[in-house]
């Protein structure tokens, strides 16, 4: 394995990072109070604990997942894109990096950024709730795998879009709404039938009650089924990146 262009790739990503490092950690951290002034304070007031936890404690989980998602699309997606949008993609592929490699620091930079992200979201939390960790360890794990899985989403997207307009598409109207609507802000138990039946039908509730659970030790869904839920998104995932590099889609064009 060529270790040295993976670390080059994954340097120069995360030196783009670097020189916007105050304003990716800062926009968060603003951001995170925000909801926490609106849902926390505004909303909490009249909806004191949700499944027994309090509801500022409830909504971190969805918090950082939401940050998580469109960070994570938005790192990956820009890093393949814009070698694409100058015309360096060429320089890439003829590079002696395999598919592999290249999927490893680009992925692997933006799933850093996320990460870090969403830590500094959950630091921020800490002002202004006191929030339990049930399982430390498995939520480090988890917010990892979401991380990786949404940055392979974003690489994908990268590659299929066409134009700046089309890297939004995506993020904005399919993955935010589904978010919002996965159980972010509330219990998928307190939807009244058939909206609870049909919200199960979203992947994204899924994996955040998968998250959830680390740090309550209960969700609505079952954890195993959110690891099926989650690996499976990874999966598709690296097979719709794999049939890209063995094709060219989009990628040679």
């Amino acid at each position: 394995m060529n270790l040295h262009g993976i670390w080059a790739i994954y340097r120069f990503e995360m030196a783009r990072f670097g020189r916007t490092i105050w304003t990716s950690l800062m926009v968060p951290v603003i951001t995170t109070s925000l909801y926490f002034i609106v849902f926390g304070s505004a909303i909490g007031s009249q909806m004191q604990q949700v499944s027994d936890v309090p509801y500022g404690a409830f909504i971190v989980p969805g918090l950082m997942l939401l940050a998580i998602f469109s960070e994570s699309i938005l790192n990956a997606s820009l890093g393949i894109y814009m070698p694409k949008f100058t015309g360096t993609i060429y320089e890439l592929l003829s590079a002696p990096l395999t598919p592999l490699e290249t999927v490893l620091g680009y992925v692997g930079a933006a799933a850093t950024k996320s990460v870090a992200i969403g830590l500094v979201i959950l630091a921020t939390a800490y002002l202004f709730v006191d929030l339990p960790i049930a399982h430390p360890l498995a939520m480090i794990g988890y917010l990892v795998l979401v991380a990786v899985a949404f940055c392979l989403f974003g690489f994908a997207i990268g590659i299929w879009a066409n134009g700046f307009e089309q890297l939004q598409v995506i993020p904005l109207l399919v993955v935010t709404p589904l978010t919002f609507l996965g159980g972010a802000f509330y219990s998928v138990q307190i939807l009244p039938e058939p909206w609870r039946t049909v919200t199960l039908f979203n992947p994204v509730v899924y994996l955040i009650n998968g998250f959830r659970w680390t740090f309550f030790g209960t969700a609505d869904v079952g954890l195993g089924i959110s690891l099926i839920v989650t690996m499976g998104f990874t999966a598709a995932c690296l097979a719709w990146i794999g049939w890209i590099f063995s094709t060219g889609w989009r990628l040679k064009s």
